[in-house]
């Protein structure tokens, strides 16, 4: 599952490479919250060499990049990046992984079977049938006591246990031993359709069972863990984590005896790369935040009526020659996927002439979110997908495009009905003398930001509507910028998950007042919402029936374009370089690493 909680730093990560995701986003499990008519076959499913566990050799060590050691390998702490979720797939539990589509199903390893009751009985009760095999490192079976210790730290009934707090967990009355002890009973005190997001990694009763054991870090060498393979140095000092086999694994063996986890830089690893400092790396924002060589020679300055501060401080034709390097370095393969990240526009609806739906509305209708999806994609080798929901991504089960729903697709006549007019020359519409003019918060210093910013200028401007982007760094996009209102349009990525009624509601929610009056937007950036977009998430997320529950899905969705919210642009790029000779790894899409399968060809 993904932990939807959005902070400052949170963002700040998003924002790190391209409009969202960190350089090491390892797919549904801790991550940040902000990021066609058919969806394209090609796009999300990620690209990683099959894997034939007869041809891959046993032995080896690999070497991985991270951003950074993390500070913790409790993922719902707030603490936590990505690289805490990366490490935490190789050493922990997980029930459900997604596959390649985003649908949960069970992990083997971990999980025989697991049924709820029908839609319509009540209490809803979910029966799991744990693997007998499966053990903590220290030779304790998993049981119910480990899920029930974990559903009690994140119900949020609790206080004293600081930090995420993923939806669904408060939706648990009880965890039960059942028939025997493989067997976990989990009864819910209302229906929780996403229930297969729960326990998605799982930690030791003993690491959650109080706040004080809640609260640590998990990464002194020796501590409790069951997955592959189990935690032999963390060194935060000389950034290196290192995981060996776990003796006690009782699925398929590691392949490879050990795995190097490397704090590198997004700068330095092409270096790390060409000089076989490096197996695997994400290379998104390396690619996404270079920067021209000095004394190359550079792109003409803007022209002079064009502030500084309004102008990204990105580069595109480095991230163009950062690209055709990666793929010219020997021996190493670029792998392309569409991330879980969907790029959106988010519309500010307490802000001057967008406080009017009608407006939204048209604003919606004349983005061209084909031609954004081409600047932004193209240049990266992916295919120019444009989204049309703002609650799954184009290879999720159930995609469908409704921007249909914001009205028609004249968004010159939308504008004319709301007193916007355009002037003979053509130019930018006005209402009376004042001009419809907006200005376009984008992250600072990245290429894809720049297309991105780029194609929807030039596309609203026919439409009549002047932009103005205003670039702002990662340390200041949320706090005095997003939280703040202080933007009218502004681009970012939010994570998509298999768990939409529950972890997209927040940033749809309707703003509520606060102690002294004032709405409290929280997670929802664009400041609109109604009464009847909350109640069809709620609704949604407590729809046991998976096709009557999609329909509410899209419903939902329809009523947000409507709103005049938002517009889904295209999933998050990313890119991975990988060694050749390694397999099981590359870009994961929704997925993430089965690091029992990743080592070296024989």
């Amino acid at each position: 599952m993904r932990v939807r909680q959005l902070t400052t730093a949170a963002v700040a990560l998003l924002l790190a490479a391209g409009l969202g995701g960190c350089s090491d986003d390892p797919g549904p499990a801790r991550a940040p919250a902000p990021a066609p008519a058919t969806a394209d076959p090609t796009v999300g499913t990620g690209d990683v060499r099959p894997v034939d566990r007869a041809g891959v050799r046993d032995g080896g060590t690999l070497r991985w990049a991270l951003d950074g050691v993390p500070a913790t390998l409790n993922v719902y702490q707030g603490a936590a990046s990505a690289d805490s979720a990366l490490l935490a797939h190789a050493l922990y539990p997980s029930l459900f992984r997604p596959d390649e589509h985003g649908r949960l199903v069970p992990d083997p390893d971990y999980l025989e079977d697991a049924e709820t009751t029908p839609p319509g009985q009540q209490p809803q009760v979910v029966t799991y049938r744990l693997n007998p095999q499966a053990v903590w490192s220290d030779g304790t079976p998993l049981s119910a006591a480990d899920l029930d210790a974990q559903r009690a730290a994140l119900s949020g009934r609790d206080p004293a246990y600081r930090g995420a707090r993923p939806a669904g967990y408060d939706a648990v009355e009880s965890i039960t031993q059942g028939a025997d002890p493989h067997e976990v009973r989990v009864v819910f005190r209302r229906p929780y359709a996403e229930w297969r997001s729960l326990f998605g990694p799982l930690y030791p009763a003993a690491e959650t069972a109080t706040p004080a054991a809640f609260a640590g870090a998990l990464t002194d060498e020796g501590r409790p863990s069951a997955g592959p393979y189990v935690l032999s140095r963390y060194d935060a000092e000389r950034g290196k984590v290192t995981v060996e086999r776990n003796p006690l694994w009782w699925g398929d063996p590691a392949k490879a005896d050990r795995i190097d986890f490397l704090a590198v830089a997004p700068e330095r690893r092409l270096d790390a790369l060409d000089q076989d400092r490096l197996d695997v790396a994400t290379l998104t924002a390396a690619v996404d935040r270079a920067q021209p060589v000095p004394g190359a020679s550079a792109p003409a300055p803007p022209p002079p009526a064009a502030p500084p501060e309004a102008v990204p401080e990105a580069a595109p034709e480095a991230a163009a020659t950062e690209l055709r390097r990666a793929e010219s370095l020997p021996g190493v393969t670029v792998h392309r996927a569409a991330a879980a990240s969907l790029t959106q526009l988010t519309l500010n609806a307490t802000r001057g002439p967008l406080t009017d739906p009608l407006v939204r509305r048209a604003l919606t209708r004349a983005v061209d979110r084909r031609r954004i999806a081409d600047a932004a994609l193209t240049p990266l080798g992916l295919p120019a997908a444009p989204l049309g929901s703002h609650l799954l991504a184009g290879d999720q089960e159930g995609y469908r495009d409704n921007s249909g729903a914001a009205g028609p697709a004249d968004a010159g006549r939308l504008l004319d009905e709301a007193g916007w007019m355009r002037p003979a020359d053509g130019g930018t519409r006005a209402k009376g003398s004042t001009p419809l003019a907006l200005s376009l918060l984008v992250p600072a210093g990245s290429a894809t930001a720049k297309r991105t910013a780029d194609a929807l200028t030039a596309g609203l401007a026919e439409s009549g509507i002047a932009v103005q982007q205003v670039a702002a760094p990662a340390e200041s996009f949320v706090g005095d910028r997003l939280t703040a209102g202080d933007y009218d349009l502004a681009l970012f990525s939010w994570p998509a998950g298999p768990s939409p009624a529950s972890e997209q509601r927040p940033a749809y929610a309707k703003p509520r007042p606060d102690a002294d009056g004032t709405p409290e937007a929280g997670s929802n950036f664009g400041r609109g919402g109604t009464e009847e977009i909350d109640r069809l998430f709620d609704r949604a997320a407590a729809e046991l029936d998976p096709v009557a529950r999609l329909d509410l899905l899209q419903e939902t969705d329809v009523r947000i374009w409507q709103l005049g919210h938002s517009v889904p642009l295209y999933q998050r790029p990313e890119l991975v370089g990988v060694r050749a000779g390694v397999v099981g790894a590359g870009a994961y899409g929704f997925g993430w690493p089965r690091f029992q399968d990743v080592g070296w060809s024989g």
